[in-house]
């Protein structure tokens, strides 16, 4: 397939997911939440996982509010993404509590306000919950395009943490056309 004809595919699926996604009625998006949140407590306590990163729902992604709050009450660690100051297309994940302030990035996107004190290296993040327009079975991944995650998530078998995906189920498709740097899921949560 050539370059041209998969970033169309690619551009054309983002669209089609993301009007689909954006549809959802508001009790659509709560049942959603809640069997996220379900399957992701169930996940971390398997794994016994302490420090987990998360980002703040965008643009009709399923929140991630009623889990975090979980997680603050269990004294877990919470860690959001940040845009790297100096390193383009790269993120930072900063410890996320209830008085962190937030601020909106160029995506106009909610987050932690850069502190140095509350990096947290990526690997060592127990797991990493990510967000995604797309999905396929075999954990191959969609985002809006930037790259984001699929810089944070190379090599990640050796970075120690499991990336998860976090989805409607309207967001799967049958096969995603992949490209050489795109990183598949250990696995997606589907609410």
């Amino acid at each position: 397939m050539n370059l041209t004809t998969c970033n169309q595919q690619r551009q054309i699926i983002r669209q089609h997911i993301r009007q689909l996604r954006q549809s959802l009625s508001p009790a659509q998006q709560s049942l959603a939440e809640q069997n996220i949140t379900q399957q992701a407590l169930d996940f971390i306590t398997q794994k016994q996982a302490k420090h987990i990163g998360l980002y703040l729902s965008f643009d009709g992604e399923i929140s991630t509010k009623l889990l975090i709050q979980k997680l603050w009450q269990q004294n877990l660690s919470v860690y959001l993404p940040v845009l790297h100051p100096f390193a383009a297309n790269h993120l930072l994940f900063l410890r996320y509590q209830s008085d962190s302030p937030l601020q909106k990035n160029k995506f106009g996107i909610l987050e932690p306000k850069l502190d140095v004190r509350n990096v947290l290296p990526t690997n060592a993040l127990d797991i990493l919950f990510t967000p995604l327009v797309a999905f396929d079975k075999q954990g191959n991944r969609l985002g809006m395009g930037g790259g984001f995650y699929d810089r944070t998530l190379q090599n990640w078998q050796q970075k120690n943490f499991l990336p998860i995906g976090l989805a409607h189920q309207c967001q799967q498709v049958d096969a995603l056309p992949i490209e050489s740097w795109d990183i598949p899921l250990f696995g997606v949560f589907v609410g």
